[in-house]
């Protein structure tokens, strides 16, 4: 049988032998409307039908897996916050079941049903897992006095809510420790969920440089990624078979509260050996592979491996979705292999940050040998491919499914996906640039379309080539044909309206969560346009409080307009009174640089604590009302200041990326 050609999640039908379309005329196509949504095109149909008979999807051994153990569940309809509004509502995906229907890959529709299932799990005695309320999932470990509590998810909300849970099954204990496998904020963002009043005698421990790289990336650019998260994460769409039925990941992020307590002990490199509440644990350091600041842990009396977010039950991204530093594929199998080698013969159980254990050694050594493999795989085959000559698209369009997915659901692309993390490899070593020369300095893509559609003969007939795309099954090529009109401005509602129905097409075909939700989420803002709701903000006012005050000045200048300055360039000094740090911010019409210490000739003179620094950062007071309740002090020229302050912009968060 000749196998399709795996591209990410969306396969070649030719491959198959299988019909692109029906024949449609010309003047059938330059007629129609675009199909409402909902609609699933024939080709969709039949390429997730093959995949269906390719997988052995019917196998039983992840639903046993998934379900061991189950001791509770939350029996409240929502999980809610201090104002009664719902972050999670319990019954979201009871929906995925059964069947897959034709909206939904089937591979996808698997694993999203395996990551609904949620409760309080016994993974072995003593040791518990909390899943299916949030993206991540909590582990649990009953110590000599109280629980020590492993990744307090994403937000208080759900953090509380299943430490709630946790008690009222296995009867009430403080909670001794708190551990962050890595730093991410959807293994964090829970932890005032955990400890309401702060770390206060309980050891808070984490990965080395976890303080610094937990908070430095949603700060500088935290506006971005949130914006594009929320495609990523379908958090405007529907909990239906038509719109969001998990993230591959986890079933979804939950709206609510991000909190961060900082750790009281960051361990160092290698391995070390700590006993926690009485407790044995072996930390492997893993910075630099799914995060720059993470760890693994073996616990010798359980014979349990902990893998963090370093090895779980997908392909992961090497490149996220959301917008990150690419991460280093190599570094990363090389840890896997590591811990492979270290625990592999030893573990009886493999657990995780997200998805849910397996266990029995065989088949802990196998899921940690695929998960490398995969890694391997993609840094291997991409920079072979490079070093052959290929760019980067080109690279990604020869990767080929490795035989051991077709068995080893683990290791698919339910998060990210071959064809993209392939483009990450290429990134990581050679950057943006194909190294095509009419790709260095291209125009840019309101720019490009507009000449594209005068080139294609107008609007009209872009239109008319788009939809026959369309009809064809040639989704990737409508959707390249169909942008040009939407970026050129051309075409109206009817060119959006067939883009949303290609991407709507893309959509039902990816096995990837990620790339269903974005293509879905890019339908939805085509149809109606932006739908803005709250969403989880990684850089909370709470965050901001943990953030370092050279790394807040830093992301002020990230937001400083210089041309909305004086043309003069000045200084100005910042005293922090409450945590003895001084800085100079030099102020002129390109940058506003800051520095320790103080000018000796400065405009003006900021003196504030950094309490009062946070509350006009995260605009929970205005400059004026904390100058008059005495919280700012302000000497020297008071316009040089307002200058400054005045030139800082507040981004907005949800600006157009479907469409200019």
């Amino acid at each position: 049988m000749i196998r399709p050609i795996l591209l990410g999640s969306v396969f070649l039908l030719a491959a198959c032998g299988i019909p692109a379309a029906e024949h449609v005329s010309n003047s059938d196509v330059q007629t129609r409307e675009a199909p409402e949504p909902g609609y699933v095109s024939d080709s969709t149909k039949r390429l997730n039908a093959a995949l269906a008979n390719r997988l052995p999807l019917g196998n039983q051994q992840d639903f046993e897996d998934a379900s061991r153990g189950f001791l509770a569940a939350i029996s409240a309809p929502a999980i809610l916050d201090d104002n009664g509004a719902s972050v999670w509502d319990i019954a979201q995906f009871d929906f995925v079941t059964g069947a897959a229907p034709d909206t939904v890959n089937p591979s996808l529709w698997r694993q999203s049903e395996l990551v609904a299932k949620h409760g309080l799990f016994e993974v072995a005695p003593g040791l518990y897992q909390v899943r299916g309320y949030d993206l991540s999932v909590m582990t649990i470990i009953q110590g000599q006095s109280g629980w020590i509590i492993i990744d307090p998810l994403t937000n208080v909300e759900t953090a509380k809510a299943a430490l709630t849970l946790v008690n009222d099954t296995l009867g009430e204990k403080p909670v001794s420790a708190l551990l962050y496998t890595h730093s991410h904020a959807d293994h964090f963002g829970g932890a005032k969920g955990i400890l309401p009043d702060g770390a206060g005698n309980v050891p808070v421990i984490a990965p080395q440089h976890f303080s610094k790289e937990a908070v430095s990336e949603n700060v500088l650019a935290g506006n971005h990624m949130t914006r594009r998260a929320t495609l990523m994460f379908g958090s405007t769409l529907p909990r239906t078979a038509t719109g969001h039925v998990s993230s591959g990941l986890g079933p979804g992020l939950p709206r609510g509260n991000v909190s961060l307590i900082l750790p009281t002990e960051e361990l160092g490199d290698g391995i070390t050996q700590k006993l926690i509440d009485g407790v044995k644990f072996e930390f492997m350091d893993m910075g630099g592979t799914e995060a720059p600041s993470e760890f693994i842990f073996y616990l010798p009396e359980f014979k349990a491996l902990h893998t963090a977010e370093v090895a779980s039950g997908t392909f992961h991204n090497v490149l996220t979705p959301r917008g990150a530093k690419s991460r280093d594929a190599l570094a990363w199998s090389q840890g896997i292999d590591a811990m492979l080698a270290q625990y592999g013969e030893v573990s009886d159980i493999v657990l995780a940050s997200h998805h849910w254990p397996k266990w029995g050694t065989d088949r802990v050594k196998s899921h940690l040998r695929n998960q490398r493999d995969i890694y391997r795989y993609v840094h291997d085959a991409t920079l072979r491919a490079a070093n052959s000559g290929s760019g980067m698209r080109e690279a990604a369009e020869q990767m080929q499914a490795p035989e051991f997915l077709q068995t080893d659901f683990g290791a698919r692309g339910y998060y990210g996906t071959l064809n993209h993390n392939s483009k990450a490899v290429y990134q990581h070593y050679f950057g943006w640039w194909s190294g095509v020369p009419a790709d260095y300095h291209k125009l840019p893509p309101e720019a490009s379309a507009k000449k594209y559609v005068a080139a294609m003969g107008g609007a009209d007939a872009v239109l008319n080539q788009g939809r026959q795309a369309y009809e064809a099954g040639d989704f990737r090529w409508a959707a390249e044909i169909l942008n040009h009109l939407v970026f050129a401005k051309a075409g109206g509602q009817s060119a959006k309206n067939w883009l949303a129905a290609t991407y709507e097409q893309l959509g039902y075909q990816a096995e990837s969560g990620a790339w269903r939700s974005y293509y879905l989420t890019g339908a939805q803002e085509l149809r109606v346009g932006l739908v803005a709701r709250d969403v989880a903000n990684p850089g909370s006012a709470d965050v901001l409080r943990s953030v370092p005050t050279r790394v807040l000045l830093d992301a002020m200048a990230v937001r400083f307009d210089g041309s909305k300055i004086s043309k003069s360039p000045k200084t100005l000094n910042f005293i922090f009174t409450d945590i003895e740090e001084n800085f100079t911010i030099e102020v002129n019409r390109s940058t506003a640089l800051a520095r320790p210490g103080l000018s000796n000739d400065p405009a003006a003179t900021l003196t504030l604590t950094r309490k009062a620094f946070n509350k006009l950062l995260s605009q929970q007071a205005e400059f004026g009302d904390l100058m008059k309740a005495g919280e700012i002090d302000l000497s020297g020229n008071p316009l040089a200041a307002r200058d400054y302050l005045t030139a800082l912009e507040t981004p907005e968060l949800w600006f157009n990326i479907v469409e200019p």
